[in-house]
C-alpha cells in the first residue's frame, strides 16, 4: 500500500463497499437480533458513506489541500468530467444486467459534474453549502414529486430527453429527481465529502472535532426525527396509514418502508436512510463523518490494528472494481442466488473481495477498473 495514500479513507471506503454487499446479498433486516441490526445499519448509510468519500476523491484529484490552478487545474477538471462520463456509462451498463441491485454509479457520475464548479471553495464554504442543501433540497424534491404525481409533464420531459432514448431509462428526470438516489438530495453528501477533504485530518484535534461533529449531526438527524414524529399531531398515524412498514421505526430505519400513495407531507419528518428528507441527510452525514473520524484515528493512533485491517483497506483501494464485480457475480449466479443462505453468501462475497483486493494491490498500483478509469481520463492531459 502506497505510503502516500490516506489509509483511513481506504478503510472507510472498504467498509462502505461491505455495507453495500450487506444490502444487496445479506440477510433481511427483519431477521432481528445483532445480524438484523447490522444489516439495518448498512442500509442507506453505506451508500451515503460512499458518496461522501466520492466528494473526498474529487478534491484529491483537483488538489488537496490547495486547489490546482492554471493548466494543472484545467486538466484536473477535465479528468473529473471524463471520470463522470465513464461512471455514468458503467452505471447504465450494469443496470442493463437487470440484477436486483439499484446501481448508483450513474447518479455519482452526474453528481461529479454538478458539484465540480465548487472545487476551489474552502472547507467552511463547502460545509455551509452542504448544510443549506440538506435544509432546502428535500423540500424542493418533495414539491417536484408532487408535481410529477399531479401532471403529465414528466412524460413530456422524458420523451424529449436524449439520455432517456439512449439508455431506455427515464433519463435526467430519473437521475435528478425520481430515482433511487436522486442527485438533488444526494448533492449535500458529496459536498460534505469535499469539505472533509479540505481539513487537516493528520491533526488529532481535527479528527476529534470531526468525530464530535458526526455524533452531533447523527443526534440532530435521527433524534430530531424522533421528536418531530412524536410531537407533531397525527404524524405517526398518518405514516402508519400511508406507508408499508413500521411507522415507529421511521426515525432511523428503512423497515418503515415507503409511502404507498402520494407522499403526505408528514413523510418529511422521517429519517429512514432512503427517505431523502432533511433529517435523513443530517443523520446519514453524521454517521459517515463519524466513520471517517474513526478510521482515520485508527490509522494514525493504532498502526498495528490498521495493518490487521489491510484487507479491508485494500478493498477500499479498488472499490470501483469490488462494487462492479459483485453486480457481475449476481448476474452470473442469476436465480441460483436464492438457493444460498444470505449470511453465507455475504461472508463469501466479503472474503472473496478481500482476497482479490489484497492480491491486486500487492501486484499493481490500481484495480482493473481503476486502471481503465485512469486510462480513460488521460486525454485530459491535452487540455492547454
Amino acid at each position: 500500500m502506497s505510503a502516500g495514500r490516506l489509509v483511513g479513507v481506504d478503510l472507510a471506503r472498504g467498509l462502505a463497499v461491505f455495507g453495500m454487499y450487506a444490502v444487496h446479498v445479506g440477510p433481511d433486516a427483519t431477521v432481528g437480533g445483532p445480524v438484523g441490526f447490522l444489516m439495518e445499519l448498512a442500509s442507506g448509510r453505506s451508500s451515503t458513506l460512499f458518496a461522501v468519500l466520492a466528494g473526498f476523491t474529487l478534491v484529491l484529484i483537483t488538489g488537496r489541500p490547495v486547489p490546482r490552478t492554471g493548466r494543472a487545474g484545467r486538466q484536473a477538471v477535465g479528468r473529473i468530467v471524463l471520470r463522470a462520463l465513464v461512471l455514468m456509462a458503467l452505471g447504465y451498463a450494469l443496470t442493463a444486467l437487470d440484477t436486483d441491485v439499484n446501481v448508483i454509479l450513474a447518479y455519482y457520475g452526474l453528481l461529479f459534474l454538478i458539484v465540480l464548479p465548487l472545487y476551489r471553495l474552502d472547507a467552511a464554504r463547502l460545509a455551509a453549502i452542504a448544510g443549506a442543501g440538506a435544509l432546502i433540497l428535500p423540500q424542493v424534491l418533495y414539491s417536484i414529486h408532487r408535481a410529477v404525481d399531479d401532471g403529465s409533464w414528466g412524460d413530456a420531459v422524458i420523451a424529449h430527453d436524449p439520455l432517456a432514448r439512449l439508455t431506455g431509462s427515464d433519463g435526467f428526470l430519473e437521475l435528478l429527481f425520481m430515482g433511487d438516489y436522486p442527485v438533488l438530495t444526494w448533492l449535500p453528501f458529496m459536498v460534505a465529502g469535499m469539505a472533509l477533504a479540505r481539513l487537516d485530518l493528520g491533526r488529532a484535534l481535527t479528527r476529534a472535532r470531526l468525530a464530535w461533529s458526526g455524533a452531533g449531526l447523527t443526534v440532530v438527524g435521527y433524534g430530531g426525527s424522533w421528536l418531530a414524529l412524536h410531537l407533531v399531531p397525527h404524524a405517526l398515524s398518518t405514516i402508519a396509514a400511508t406507508g408499508e412498514g413500521s411507522a415507529s421505526a421511521a426515525w432511523w430505519s428503512d423497515t418503515a418502508g415507503e409511502p404507498l400513495d402520494s407522499h403526505p407531507w408528514q413523510w418529511l419528518l422521517v429519517a429512514a436512510p432512503h427517505s431523502q428528507t432533511t433529517f435523513s441527510i443530517l443523520g446519514n452525514t453524521g454517521v459517515a463523518l463519524a466513520v471517517v473520524a474513526a478510521t482515520m484515528t485508527l490509522a494514525a493512533r493504532l498502526p498495528r490494528a490498521a495493518r490487521l485491517a489491510t484487507p479491508v483497506a485494500s478493498v477500499g483501494m479498488i472499490s470501483l472494481t469490488a462494487y462492479t464485480l459483485q453486480i457481475v457475480a449476481l448476474w452470473l449466479l442469476g436465480p441460483a442466488v436464492d438457493s444460498f443462505s444470505p449470511l453465507a453468501l455475504l461472508l463469501a462475497f466479503v472474503g472473496a473481495a478481500m482476497a482479490v483486493a489484497v492480491l491486486i494491490t500487492r501486484l499493481f498500483r490500481r484495480g482493473p477498473l481503476e486502471y481503465l478509469l485512469h486510462v480513460a481520463t488521460r486525454p485530459a492531459r491535452l487540455v492547454p
